[in-house]
């Protein structure tokens, strides 16, 4: 892992879970003052600057990250474990969303429905590839198709985070099917 990698995951600890880890606060919709941020990151012996973190935000492959408007706040755009509000709006999606997992956690998927477990949300993917990267994080991957918009009509909401992700609080596995 490059060092670049290793500061974004360090970067996303702090923005998702753990923003003491860098001596930082978020505010309540998940904003870090970039200032901060950047000295709270020096603070623990990393080297970085305005240029290397403008970096990663428009290089990340799953773009984590979003700048405000004149780039004096930072965040991360969804899978936090501390409760902030991102400001998400409630939309419609399509008809069937994905879920990647292990295949050890099926059983229990299949009986008790999706969790957001430490996170906020269950995260969902528009397609197939995306969740099968997702699940193969886990161990042996698994893709499971989520009826989305019977659960829309049902009266469950759905997310659509910065970066792509569909957010949702909860799957029950009657919606659940496995991919083919």
């Amino acid at each position: 892992m490059g060092k670049e990698d290793k500061l974004s995951k360090y970067i996303s600890l702090v923005l998702r879970h753990d923003p003491g880890a860098a001596g930082i606060q978020l505010d309540e919709h998940g904003w870090a003052n970039v200032e901060e941020l950047l000295e709270g990151i020096k603070s623990t012996g990393r080297k970085i600057d305005i240029k290397m973190l403008a970096e990663i935000v428009v290089t990340d492959n799953k773009q984590r990250y979003s700048f405000n408007a004149d780039k004096t706040l930072i965040r991360a755009n969804q899978g936090h474990s501390i409760p902030v509000d991102v400001e998400l709006s409630e939309q419609e999606p399509p008809e069937l969303l994905y879920h990647g997992t292990a295949d050890r956690f099926l059983t229990s998927i299949m009986t008790d429905g999706l969790k957001p477990m430490s996170r906020l949300y269950v995260h969902l993917s528009k397609d197939i590839e995306t969740a099968n990267k997702v699940g193969g994080r886990h161990g042996k991957p698994v893709i499971l198709k989520v009826d989305s918009g019977v659960m829309y009509r049902d009266g469950f909401k759905f997310y659509l985070s910065a970066n792509g992700v569909w957010l949702t609080k909860y799957v029950v596995s009657k919606y659940l099917k496995l991919t083919d």
